[in-house]
């Protein structure tokens, strides 16, 4: 496969990464930072470095819309949940092994 088509192709399936995670906005981050190690926030700061990368212009806050679908504070206000307190362990116990190894 040559460069340019694995590019597209990439790109088409951050694209539907996206567009997933937009329509299931009832996966909290916390969630996917304990069951994958990466949420929305993650994939905001990822798509900043490739734009620095790129010498391309793009902030966090342009990042998290593009990531979010809308600007964070209104998605946050419409969809995040406080964390309970299992979540919270859960995560801190993953942080932890991380650093453990």
């Amino acid at each position: 496969m040559d460069k340019k088509t694995q590019t597209e192709l990439e790109a088409a399936a951050f694209r539907r990464l996206l567009a997933h995670l937009q329509q299931h906005p009832e996966v909290q981050n916390i969630e996917l930072m304990v069951l994958a190690d990466f949420c929305r926030n993650c994939l905001a700061k990822w798509l900043v470095a490739s734009a620095v990368e790129q010498c391309a212009e793009m902030d966090y806050e342009q990042a998290r819309t593009m990531v979010y679908g809308m600007p964070y504070a209104e998605w946050k206000n419409a969809h995040q949940l406080e964390a309970t307190a299992e979540q919270l362990a859960a995560y801190e116990q993953k942080q932890q092994a991380k650093h453990d190894k």
